[in-house]
């Protein structure tokens, strides 16, 4: 089983584009198990495969903090057929991302989420043509104005791509805001890589906004050019890669966050 998911332990387990590049390389394994299931462990719950706790790919075990995630993982492998595809395993592959990468280091992973404070998408704008301009202020202002009023993150907005440096108070503001369990670090890290705002990630985890919201908001301006000069099935293929990675670590961070935070 550790073959499979060996690439997801490469040199950075939070990129799921790079992941996937990775993993369409792995040469698929027989299914050598009749069935998953969920069991209690120390800390949490463990997935079986026919009774015998899954590991991440160098041996660690895999012990999630809810059985909502345990039941999804398990759901996963029940899910395969003949030949086991972990590619179609996103949460899968996420457990094995956190056990292997995050773990043992939770403050360097919030860390580097938080650098895209410094240079969020949300930040800089387009100044033309109008309906672009008007688009973005729809999908990106409702949450920049909410990181001010709710958690004191006031940040400076910019036209076009030159660099501006956002003030240190609004950005030990929002990085307070950040989740600190483990498991959560991790879906709010690769919610920020996916999207390219720690600010979207840090509305979804606050339940600010929903999954479809964060989603379209990420991509306003790839949508716009899309209707104005068509679908490119390439990049199209790509985002629908990442969207299923996306909805994955969506998933688990906003169960992971409590319901008021």
């Amino acid at each position: 089983m550790r073959e499979l998911f060996d690439e997801a332990a490469g040199q950075s387990p939070f990129d799921p584009q790079e992941l996937v590049r990775r993993q369409m390389r792995v040469p698929q394994r027989k299914r050598f198990y009749t069935s998953a299931g969920v069991a209690e462990a120390d800390g949490g719950f463990s997935v079986t495969l026919d009774g015998r706790p899954i590991r991440s790919p160098s041996g660690k075990s895999i012990v999630v903090p809810r059985r909502t995630i345990a039941e999804a993982i398990a759901a996963e492998w029940d899910a395969q057929g003949e030949t086991i595809a972990p590619l179609s395993m996103p949460v899968t592959r996420f457990a094995n991302s956190v056990v292997e990468g995050v773990i043992e280091r939770v403050g360097e992973v919030a860390e580097d989420a938080a650098k895209f404070l410094r240079s969020d998408m949300l930040f800089y704008r387009a100044g033309h043509p109008e309906t672009l301009v008007a688009r973005e202020a729809a999908h990106w202002d409702p949450v920049v104005f909410w990181a001010a009023e709710a958690h004191g993150a006031h940040f400076i907005l910019a036209e076009g791509i030159v660099h501006v440096s956002q003030p240190e108070a609004a950005i030990k503001a929002a990085r307070a805001a950040f989740p600190a369990d483990p498991w959560a670090v991790a879906a709010f890290h690769v919610v920020t890589t996916l999207t390219g705002s720690a600010l979207l990630a840090l509305a979804l985890a606050h339940r600010f906004r929903d999954e479809d919201q964060v989603w379209a908001a990420a991509h306003v301006d790839e949508d716009w050019n899309i209707e104005k000069w068509g679908i490119d099935e390439e990049v199209a293929s790509r985002r629908a890669a990442r969207l299923v990675d996306f909805r994955a670590a969506a998933d688990i961070l906003r169960g992971l966050m409590p319901a008021g935070g």
